[in-house]
């Protein structure tokens, strides 16, 4: 049975731990009103799903190459909950699988589907962490396509409360005491799991 509970925790930890995507939604918010930071979320939803679909296809495939290569990739999900957890923890970095447009545009959509598509950190969670939920760690594509729901669902709600709490999500997130406490509690979390994918990888 899916562990989507587990799956959705995960998640959850990655699109908590502030970072500059948050900042960037906070700032073009305050900046330039309510309109552009939902368009901008419109956009990241967009080529957040569109990112997950191609990284489900991706996993299916190496996946099925043998039992082998899927505990390499078990061991590559630890590895990657373990930068994440050290990016959260020193505040290096991008802490989400997602990316920060360097200039903000007035095609906000536009740039937040294009960079969240391309992103190779959103495919390389997606593909190295998903299976870990999935009994023998083979989701069938129905399987990968729910879970990719899951994720896009929550950032999508994250990103939302961020846009329309903007005033309020600045001072959290300005206040670098504040936000650096946060990113190091996810970030033992974010160890945890990673501890946990490889007692699995070599159980």
């Amino acid at each position: 049975m899916i562990d989507l509970a587990g799956f959705a925790l995960a998640v959850l930890l990655i699109e908590l731990t502030p970072g500059p995507n948050m900042g960037w939604l906070v700032t073009l918010t305050l900046a330039e009103g309510r309109r552009a930071g939902l368009g901008a979320i419109t956009g990241i939803a967009l080529g957040l799903a569109a990112n997950a679909a191609l990284s489900v296809l991706a996993a299916s495939f190496i996946l099925g190459q043998g039992p082998a290569l899927a505990q390499g990739v078990s061991l590559l999900a630890a590895a990657m909950m373990a930068w994440l957890a050290w990016e959260a923890w020193n505040g290096a970095g991008e802490s989400s699988p997602t990316a920060t447009p360097r200039k903000v545009t007035q095609r906000h959509a536009l740039a937040g589907f294009v960079i969240n598509l391309l992103n190779p950190k959103a495919a390389l969670f997606f593909i190295t962490v998903m299976p870990q939920f999935i009994p023998g760690g083979q989701p069938s594509f129905a399987q990968g396509l729910t879970m990719a729901a899951i994720s896009v669902t929550i950032a999508t709600a994250i990103h939302l409360a961020l846009v329309l709490g903007a005033g309020r999500a600045r001072g959290v997130l300005m206040a670098e005491s504040r936000a650096q406490a946060v990113r190091r509690v996810l970030a033992v979390a974010m160890l945890a799991v990673a501890v946990w994918f490889a007692a699995k990888a070599l159980a």
